[in-house]
């Protein structure tokens, strides 16, 4: 049972069904396709996600990996090529792979949180017009993809008295800028250089997707959520009222805190018993981040297990919850005749039955994303 903590949510009254911590696990595994793997192409995955979370060039690869069967890095690869998807900064400020339909109507719906952003910064830029600098900026840009240490000296040169960080920081939340290929592509290589989303896509800027439409697509991704759910994962606030607006359209329950938790009338909700097979997830995986309260994922005293320092891990899921983390290794140098290592920490003793489940599902990651057959080892990753 999860633990009893405050919260500033609506506590629901109890005509509201309980939803016990289990429940919701496997309602959320199932809408992130985590129960069993989709059979779904890679564009479609990433669009009923609403995006990857992409601070790293790997992860969002093998985010899919965990949720699609059939899936191999060279489709989403394509799609980064192909200008379908594409990795620029969106929800909590963090960058994220999104469809091309989602750049252009996602970020607009971010805008107040970059705006505050830049509010954080005004100081050095005391005497900085912010719409001009966003002139200057998009023009710059626009003539070419530029690397954001090119785009600080750009604007030093109209402005050399403010701060460069904080110029490059206005221009990176004024402007809707993406990573251009060859970043993010599996198997190149490339520092980041940025263009605007129009100029990249070729299309013209559009507005931003209703909030009462990315309700329901939240809902359907990472439901039963609550209100402050939705804003942890956007990086919004006073998202209130359009739930109150959904509410004749939806359904609620109470968690085990008694928060009210919002959700479609026909989303899956599968049994609580429902086997939950093991699952390796990369770092930043947006199931472990898109919640205020991460219970349904992360037992309470494990709390903080899957980062040392600013590094952070890339996870196991055992019977649906946080079990481990994992490190996956190439074995040596090329020719050595020593395959892919994966080394699973576990987080506490697992039956010989369960850790045979976890080697065979490594197995599974060796051969799909790391060209195995390979080695499974239990020990420690900072070994």
């Amino acid at each position: 049972m999860a633990s009893r903590t405050k919260t500033s949510e609506t506590k629901t009254s109890d005509q509201s069904p309980l939803i016990g911590t289990r429940a919701l696990n496997r309602a959320t595994l199932a809408r992130q396709l985590l129960l069993s793997r989709a059979e779904m192409s890679a564009r479609d995955a990433v669009a009923h996600l609403l995006g990857l979370q992409a601070q790293n060039v790997k992860p969002p690869y093998f985010q899919l990996h965990a949720r699609l069967a059939g899936f191999r890095p060279a489709e989403l690869a394509g799609l980064m090529e192909s200008r379908e998807v594409v990795r620029m900064v969106t929800m909590r400020s963090t960058i994220h792979t999104h469809t091309a339909h989602d750049a252009l109507t996602l970020r607009p719906l971010v805008q107040a949180a970059r705006d505050r952003e830049v509010a954080y910064f005004r100081k050095g830029l005391t005497g900085v017009d912010l719409d001009r600098l966003a002139e200057r900026a998009r023009a710059f840009v626009d003539a070419e993809p530029r690397t954001m240490a090119e785009i600080r000296e750009e604007l030093l040169v109209h402005w050399p008295a403010a701060d460069p960080q904080s110029l490059s920081v206005a221009a990176r939340c004024l402007l809707p800028l993406v990573q251009v290929t060859p970043r993010g592509v599996w198997g190149r290589s490339g520092q980041v250089r940025l263009a605007t989303v129009e100029r990249w896509l070729g299309e013209e800027a559009a507005p931003a997707q209703p909030v009462d439409d990315v309700v329901l697509r939240y809902l359907g991704a990472f439901g039963p959520a609550s209100v402050k759910d939705m804003q942890t994962w956007a990086g919004l606030t006073r998202l209130r009222e359009a739930f109150e607006r959904l509410r004749p359209s939806l359904i609620t329950f109470r968690d085990e805190n008694g928060t009210e938790l919002f959700d479609l009338p026909d989303a899956p909700r599968p049994d609580a018993d429902t086997p939950a097979p093991p699952r390796f997830l990369p770092e930043f995986d947006n199931l472990l981040l898109s919640h205020a309260d991460r219970t349904r994922v992360v037992a309470p005293e494990i709390k903080g297990r899957t980062w040392t320092g600013n590094q952070a891990h890339r996870t196991l899921l055992v019977d649906g919850f946080l079990a481990g983390l994992w490190r996956l290794d190439d074995g040596g140098t090329e020719g050595s005749g020593t395959g892919p290592v994966l080394t699973v920490e576990l987080f506490g003793t697992r039956s010989r039955a369960r850790k045979e489940e976890i080697e065979a599902e490594g197995q599974v990651l060796l051969t799909g994303m790391a060209g195995g057959p390979g080695s499974v080892r239990f020990g420690s990753i900072q070994g």
